[in-house]
């Protein structure tokens, strides 16, 4: 037995191919769980740029517009904030880069932290990582599985997006620039969540400071590239590599070398740092809260508010910088539409008769409205993690009512996206307003145009708790319902689908506020539709098993 526990002693204090034991199986795992997100996800990122190619020569198609792009919005300092650095714009591939090198980064970025908390921290959270600790795994091999899951998407994307730009007619080097770019990003970001999944205790605060960082380098790019001598600011962020590359106007591949050293060190730290904590644990010490709960903690209404109060807090900063940032860009969209004609009237399409600013405007209020949503969707499956995690039964094991419980959670989901997009457009019509010298004016037309939302909004939440209510273990496939109907909003117009298709979505019933006439008959059955969704979810949870 001596013998034994030496061998085993010495077998699990050596760092050798052990610690990887189980990587390719929790990887085919892993790929099996996400066989339908990360494709949709693929699909959407890469065929955006391509999308753009092709309406690039429809919207400038005179020479003399396309020379003078570059020259127009490169002096604009807002514009310049929002979209990054305009090196090249006369050519197709080069106004693609521009218009998608900052925005599109942030996406894939956020789908790799997502995806590997969700296969780190999150697995750890629910107890199901223990179980697989209990067999034949490597300590090393879950956090290995989702680094090469996370990596390898980003990689895959990167290359699809550089393919799909090339089939579109842009040059191979550049669109293989871009693509990297793309790239290098998600994997900087990879390494980020690899991270903070080793210092958070829950996967909540693993995404929230991982997004927290992604933020930060946002606007440390932003900062740098618009604001007179601090471009040195922008080489601080990931986010700024990728456009210090300049896809189609010089392509630097050397810049690529930057975020591929950091990006290894940030996994060699969370390698580093995943011994040095237990399993399920953080290293960043979860906070005990009291022995006893004090009286305003004694309602179901009061812990609902205690759950999702910093979530929301969030929320509502991050949409008053979209208030401020689209307010102040405005007044500036003229420039980015030039000469165009064409471009003009696509605007006035999706905004009204009213003029480009009016069109942009309510493009923005349509925008908030859909992002919205994503927080109500968020906010209802709460409800659903709460019943998982089994703090739900012992809950309703004593005086509380299921009615009073879903109901606390529901102020939440319903005022909370009511509260976001209110904050949007407050603060962008008071932005707005004031850069235009009508504060009265702009404001009450920018925030009417952003509370017509809701009732689109309230049909995505509906939605979410109908699948909690009726269909528990489907309910995370609101995320992909409300994936479907952003995705018809935002490019169904361009990829010129019928109108049949439009009307699956709930935002495209909205009025089209400032700048189109305002109609209250969608409005009301937008919220006929949601409170009969959110009724059937309620009826539904009051029948169903906990659990």
């Amino acid at each position: 037995m001596t013998a034994a526990a030496t061998t085993d002693t010495r077998t699990v204090g050596k760092a050798g191919p052990g610690r990887l034991t189980g990587t390719g199986r929790l990887l085919r795992l892993a790929l099996r769980r996400d066989r339908v997100v990360l494709p949709v996800w693929l699909l959407v990122l890469a065929s955006i740029p391509a999308i753009t190619v092709g309406e690039y020569a429809r919207l400038y198609p005179d020479p003399t517009q396309r020379a003078a792009l570059t020259r127009s919005l490169g002096g604009n300092p807002s514009i310049t904030l929002l979209y990054g650095p305009a090196h090249d714009l006369s050519t197709a591939g080069g106004f693609t880069a521009w218009r998608f090198g900052t925005l599109l980064p942030v996406f894939l970025a956020l789908v790799c932290v997502f995806t590997l908390t969700r296969h780190t921290r999150q697995e750890e959270e629910t107890g199901r990582q223990e179980l697989l600790a209990s067999t034949v795994v490597g300590r090393a091999a879950p956090l290995t599985a989702a680094l090469l899951l996370s990596a390898g998407f980003g990689l895959l994307t990167g290359l699809v997006t550089a393919g799909a730009l090339t089939v579109s007619g842009t040059a191979v080097p550049g669109s293989l620039a871009f693509g990297l770019g793309l790239t290098s990003v998600a994997w900087v970001f990879t390494g980020v969540a690899a991270v903070t999944a080793q210092l958070a205790e829950y996967a909540r605060t693993a995404n929230g400071l991982a997004g927290g960082a992604l933020g930060v380098m946002f606007a440390l790019r932003g900062i740098g590239d618009s604001a007179d001598g601090f471009t040195w600011v922008s080489w601080l962020s990931p986010i700024g590599w990728s456009t210090r590359i300049q896809p189609f106007a010089g392509n630097r591949w050397w810049v690529l070398l930057v975020p591929a050293v950091v990006a290894v060190a940030l996994v060699v730290t969370a390698f580093v740092l995943r011994p040095r904590r237990d399993l399920g644990l953080g290293l960043l010490p979860a906070s005990l809260g009291p022995a006893t709960a004090p009286p305003r903690l004694r309602t179901p209404f009061a812990l609902a508010s205690r759950l999702h109060r910093g979530m929301l807090l969030g929320w509502v900063v991050g949409f008053a910088v979209f208030g401020a940032l689209f307010g102040a860009l405005a007044s500036d969209v003229g420039d980015i539409v030039g000469d165009s004609a064409e471009m003009r009237a696509t605007l006035a399409r999706m905004g009204g008769s009213e003029g480009v600013v009016d069109a942009f405007l309510a493009t923005m209020a349509n925008f908030a409205g859909m992002v919205a949503a994503l927080f109500a969707v968020q906010a209802a499956l709460r409800m659903r993690a709460e019943e998982s995690a089994v703090r739900l039964e012992p809950l309703l094991a004593t005086g509380v009512s299921r009615v009073r419980w879903i109901t606390g959670h529901l102020v939440f989901v319903l005022g909370g996206s009511a509260a976001l997009v209110g904050t949007a457009g407050a603060v962008m019509g008071a932005v707005h307003g004031s850069r235009t010298g009508d504060v009265g004016g702009g404001f009450g037309d920018v925030f009417v145009g952003c509370l017509a939302q809701i009732p689109a909004v309230w049909v995505v939440a509906g939605t979410a708790v109908a699948l909690f209510g009726l269909v528990p273990r489907a309910a995370p496939g609101a995320w992909g319902v409300a994936a479907v109907f952003v995705l018809i909003s935002l490019f169904g117009p361009v990829l010129n689908l019928g109108q049949a298709v439009l009307n699956l979505s709930p935002f495209d019933h909205v009025p089209r506020l400032p700048g189109a006439a305002f109609t209250a008959t969608p409005l009301v059955w937008l919220t006929v539709v949601a409170a009969a969704l959110l009724t059937a979810g309620v009826w539904g949870f009051r029948r169903r098993d906990v659990g």
